[in-house]
This record gives C-alpha cells, sequence and structure tokens, in this order.
C-alpha cells in the first residue's frame, strides 16, 4: 500500500453500513468520522419503520454514546454529523433491504462504493426465526442490494470466527461450502430450514408470544446441534456464509471473522464499550459475588480482540480488495495465534482488580472476592452446580414452603444466583472448554502490508502482539466493564 493509501481510499467515498446501532458499528463510524472527515457520505441502515423513527434511534442509541466526544470536541456538536452522514430506515431480512423510499434508494444504488454488513443478533439463544432472518438471509439480502450498486468496489461482511463451532487445533481461514456441516451429517440445506421455521410458527399460530419464544429458542439449538453447532448464533452465522460463497458470481467479497470481541484498546479512548456480552458476564458475575467458581479449562486459550482493532482490520481490509472480483478473502481477526491468553489469567487477573478495587453492592459495602474453585471438565462443572447449588436450592425451597416462606428472602437470592450461573454454563461452555487457535495468515498479510507504512500503522493498528493482556485486561477492560455494565 502507498503512503497515505488508506486514507485517500476513504476521501469522497459513500459507504452503506448496516446494522448501525451495533457496538462495532458504531466504533466503525467513529472512526472513518474522526480519521477522514472528507469521506462524502455514510448511509446508515438502521433498523426501523420511517425516517422519524431512524433518526430517534440514532440520536438515542448512537451519537448520545461518549465514544463520539472526541468527534464533536474536534468538528463541532452536529455540524459534521450533518454533512455527512444520512439516515436510511430499512431492515435487511427485507428485500431491498426494506428501504421504502424510492428516491433515497436510487441514490444509495448510485454512488455507494462500498458496502459494510454489519448487521446480526449476537444472542446464542436467540429465537430460530429471528437468527436465521438477521445472520443467515440478511446477508444474502445486502449482497443482491450491493449487486445493484452501479459504483460498488466491495461488499465487506462480518462474521464470526466461531462458526467453526468447537473445532479442535488449528482453524483455517476457509469459507464454507453450501450444505458444509460440522459432524459429517447429510441434509443440511437451507431452504428446508426455512420451511422448518414457517411450519414451526404456523403450529404456534394461536399460542401467546412468551409461550412461542422458548420454543423458537429450542428449535435454534436442536436444529444447530443436529449438523454440529453448539448455538444458533453460530450456526445461523454459518449459513449466511454459505449463501454470500454460493451467490458472490462477480462481487468483491470480503468476510471478517472476529473472536471475542472486547473494549477498545487505544481509540478513540481505550475501554470504551457497550453492554455486558460474553465473558463479561462473568466479570460482572464474579466481581459482585454471584459466583463461586470458574466452570472452563484452565488452559483453554480464550481468543479476545479489541474493538478497535477490528475495525482498523476490516478498515485495511476494503482498501486491499476493492475491485478484486475473482475471489473472496476470509480474515480471522484475533489473538490465539499471534498473542494467546490462557482462561486461568484471565481469572487471575479479575481476582487481583477486584481486590485491588472493589465493587461496592446497594449498601454501599465492599464485595469480598476470593479465588474460586476452578472446574476444569464438563464433569466436574455438573458435580459442582448439583452438590453446591441444585440440591441446596430444592432443600431451602422445602424449608421455605413448610416455615410459610420465612425463608423467603434467601430462597430468592440462591434462585437468582443459580439462574445466572446455568445460563452462563450453557451459553459459554463450548468456549470455555475450546480446544481450538485461529490460524491468520492472512491478516498477518493485511498487518505486514501497513507496517510498510509507519504512518498508517499508527492509524491502523491490529496487531494483537502489542496488547499486554494483563494491564489491558485488568485496567482497560475490566475498568470498562465496571464502568458501563456494573448496576446496583
Amino acid at each position: 500500500m502507498e503512503h497515505s493509501s488508506i486514507l485517500h481510499f476513504f476521501e469522497n467515498k459513500s459507504i452503506l453500513v448496516t446494522g448501525a446501532t451495533g457496538s462495532l458499528a458504531k466504533v466503525l463510524i467513529e472512526k472513518i468520522l474522526r480519521v477522514q472527515p472528507n469521506v462524502k457520505k455514510l448511509y446508515l441502515l438502521l433498523r426501523a419503520p420511517d425516517s422519524n423513527s431512524a433518526l430517534h434511534r440514532f440520536n438515542n442509541e448512537v451519537m448520545a454514546k461518549d465514544l463520539f466526544r472526541i468527534v464533536r470536541e474536534k468538528y463541532g456538536d452536529d455540524d459534521l454529523i450533518r454533512e455527512k452522514v444520512s439516515l436510511v430506515a430499512g431492515d435487511i431480512t427485507l428485500e431491498s433491504l426494506g428501504i421504502e423510499e424510492f428516491s433515497l434508494q436510487a441514490e444509495i444504488l448510485r454512488q455507494v462504493q462500498v458496502v459494510i454488513n454489519l448487521a446480526a443478533t449476537t444472542d446464542f439463544d436467540e429465537r430460530y426465526d429471528i437468527a436465521f432472518g438477521i445472520n443467515t438471509i440478511g446477508p444474502l439480502n445486502v449482497l443482491n442490494f450491493s449487486r445493484n450498486c452501479s459504483k460498488l468496489r466491495l461488499f465487506l461482511h462480518v462474521s464470526t470466527a466461531y462458526v467453526c463451532g468447537e473445532k479442535e487445533g488449528i482453524v483455517v481461514e476457509k469459507l464454507f461450502k453450501m450444505g458444509d456441516t460440522l459432524n459429517g451429517a447429510r441434509g443440511l440445506d437451507i431452504s428446508t430450514e426455512k420451511e422448518v421455521i414457517e411450519g414451526k410458527l404456523k403450529e404456534l399460530k394461536a399460542e401467546q408470544k412468551s409461550y412461542i419464544s422458548p420454543i423458537m429458542k429450542d428449535l435454534g439449538i436442536q436444529r444447530a446441534n443436529k449438523y454440529g453447532w453448539p448455538n444458533t448464533y453460530a450456526f445461523t452465522k454459518a449459513m449466511g456464509e454459505m449463501l454470500l460463497g454460493k451467490w458472490k458470481d462477480k462481487v468483491p467479497l470480503v468476510i471478517i471473522r472476529p473472536t471475542i470481541i472486547t473494549s477498545t484498546y487505544k481509540e478513540p479512548f481505550p475501554g470504551w464499550l457497550e453492554g455486558v456480552r460474553n465473558i463479561d458476564s462473568f466479570v460482572v458475575g464474579y466481581g459482585k459475588g454471584k459466583i463461586s467458581c470458574f466452570p472452563g479449562d484452565p488452559q483453554t486459550i480464550v481468543d479476545l480482540i479489541p474493538a478497535d482493532m477490528v475495525v482498523n482490520a476490516m478498515i485495511v481490509a476494503v482498501v486491499a480488495h476493492a475491485d478484486q472480483t475473482t475471489d473472496h478473502a476470509i480474515y480471522h481477526v484475533g489473538s490465539s495465534m499471534a498473542n494467546p491468553v490462557l482462561y486461568s489469567s484471565l481469572q487471575d487477573y479479575g481476582l487481583r482488580y477486584f481486590t485491588e478495587q472493589p465493587w461496592l453492592n446497594k449498601d454501599r459495602e465492599p464485595v469480598i472476592v476470593r479465588k474460586c474453585t476452578k472446574l476444569s471438565t464438563e464433569t466436574m462443572v455438573n458435580i459442582y452446580i448439583s452438590f453446591h447449588y441444585l440440591i441446596p436450592l430444592k432443600i431451602l425451597g422445602l424449608v421455605n414452603t413448610a416455615s410459610c416462606q420465612y425463608f423467603e428472602d434467601a430462597y430468592v437470592d440462591l434462585s437468582r444466583k443459580v439462574k445466572f450461573l446455568m445460563r452462563l454454563v450453557q451459553l459459554f461452555k463450548p468456549y470455555l472448554f475450546f480446544k481450538g487457535v485461529f490460524d491468520d495468515i492472512n491478516t498477518e498479510k493485511l498487518r505486514r502490508a501497513v507496517r510498510e507504512n509507519e504512518v498508517e500503522d499508527g492509524i491502523f493498528y491490529f496487531d494483537p502482539r502489542t496488547i499486554n493482556w494483563a494491564e489491558y485486561f485488568m485496567y482497560t477492560h475490566i475498568a470498562a466493564v465496571v464502568k458501563y455494565g456494573f448496576k446496583r
């Protein structure tokens, strides 16, 4: 890449970003506006029925975040945003992305050169119909829309590294083919999956919504497990990749597969995150004294990558592959190959942090954390939960009933702890015992290309070898989880 080629590429470019209210999308939007204010236009697709609803979501869910404070300070509160951002009400589960305003749709198709699909539902146990619509059918709809953009130079889709399921050893940067499964089972057909969903919804049509939701969640897990995936999220994302691979034709395509995304490493400032996701649930549970054990193999490599590094990798990949129609490229963006960190180390960092800076509970009293029991096998997890939680909960329930609810507070408190732990174990078990390492040969080539330009290397950094995990995880990431995710 030539000097300043990345920054120059985005000058006077029009970009369509879907899933614009997602946390990674916000980091991307902020980065582009901050480092390349001469971008021509950012068309931001938000799931909304009309333009007023889209504006409301954008103001409350995007611009209200302190993530954008540096952009506001540098360019004025709203001036740059008003000039560069165009909001688009739509829905990627629909054809033409659900864009009903014909003149705006025509403008986008005429102007956009880069399309970035960040729309996703990341809940591991999302309803199957919802996850299928967003994670599987959604990318195909975005691809078809991109195909009609007259100036298109690249379509970039953000997937997840965990489409590999529970694969052991080296996980390569390879695209799924239509019908691929993780357990060798035959018969995976995306059209059939659509029919299964529609049939189940028809069957449940007369039921209450509260009743339908858990059934559709269970259906997703069942279908995922049938073909070797541990959860609905990874399964539907993998099928989305299959559709892109089959129907890309001559559309320049890049698929980014991030691992576990954590708070920002450096920009726009260290430690920005939104919501409590993935391993952050353990940070919250441990810091608040809700869990006394850590399920998972202590020797498991937990593949973490800060959000700003993911965004920088995305930006560099766009420039590297623009106009390349003959093939597709896949990039694992993570740390397990270049700078691995063990699960046991993360546990130690948590103990050190909350010992130094204990959380104050609702009574303003410090929560004392202790070294937790490490449950290194799934059998140990099941035995521990039974003896320490399920059996005591059952006994306490009987005693509480016999004593006319005298121990109701204690029973409710223990019940909450049990539900919290059981949910964590169920959702994250495939990752807490994960034995894979994500190959990043393709990503390393991108890093080398950026290193050739010292100016841009400092702007578009994404080398995990620069991370000191103890320092980052304790004083940047855990501090961010406490700031943004802890509530009394």
